[in-house]
């Protein structure tokens, strides 16, 4: 399996447990890997042809997105909110023998602390904010992209079958449409290049303008 299933499918009852670092730390020592360590698919499918320069991998987990961004000559910093991830994510760069294009940043995002640097691909793969903070966190996301570069914003579809397959996400208000992410992003500022919600995902990449 890809790294589909990012951090927000952690099963709490509540959802200010599913974004802490002591949440994802237990989670990641549950076992000595819990994703496949390939990159994910909508990620591979639109940044495949962009320029590669520097990237900032939200949520990074095991590091199979930065490894892939890596490998096809990107500068890439890892962010997690848990040093386990980040760890692993560090020791997947070096097997792979990226380890010199690949950094990592422990970061929480619901601290609401703007991104260290700008980036020319900000990448959040099913990274699925609070809804109460939904605008606010995309707008630290936008905030760290370079004009010119590229926001690349992936997540389940509200209508996602394989939730209600599982017997339906527990937490469904955080899963979000590609209308409700181009809401959040100033006309002025951002050119939508995809708002597309392809085999039940939620995929937005969207260009600073200069």
């Amino acid at each position: 399996m890809a790294d589909h299933e990012k951090h927000h499918h952690h099963q709490s009852g509540n959802v200010a447990d599913l974004f802490t670092q002591e949440t994802w730390d237990a989670r990641y020592g549950e076992s000595d890997r819990i994703w496949s360590g390939r990159p994910n698919a909508r990620l591979v499918e639109h940044a495949e042809d962009l320029e590669p320069g520097d990237a900032l991998d939200v949520g990074a987990g095991e590091g199979g997105d930065a490894v892939w961004l890596a490998g096809r000559g990107w500068r890439v910093t890892a962010l997690d909110v848990s040093p386990v991830a980040l760890a692993r994510a560090a020791a997947h760069a070096a097997e792979a023998g990226v380890a010199d294009r690949v950094s990592t940043l422990h970061h929480d995002l619901m601290t609401g602390a703007p991104l260290p640097g700008t980036y020319d691909l900000v990448s959040a793969q099913y990274l699925h904010p609070p809804r109460e903070r939904f605008a606010e966190l995309l707008g630290l996301l936008g905030a760290a992209v370079r004009p010119g570069g590229a926001l690349l914003v992936v997540g389940h579809h509200p209508e996602d079958p394989r939730m209600k397959e599982r017997g339906g996400h527990r937490h469904p208000e955080l899963l979000f449409t590609a209308d409700q992410v181009v809401a959040v992003l100033p006309a002025d500022i951002w050119d939508i290049r995809v708002a597309d919600e392809p085999a039940h995902d939620t995929v937005v990449l969207a260009v600073r303008r200069a």
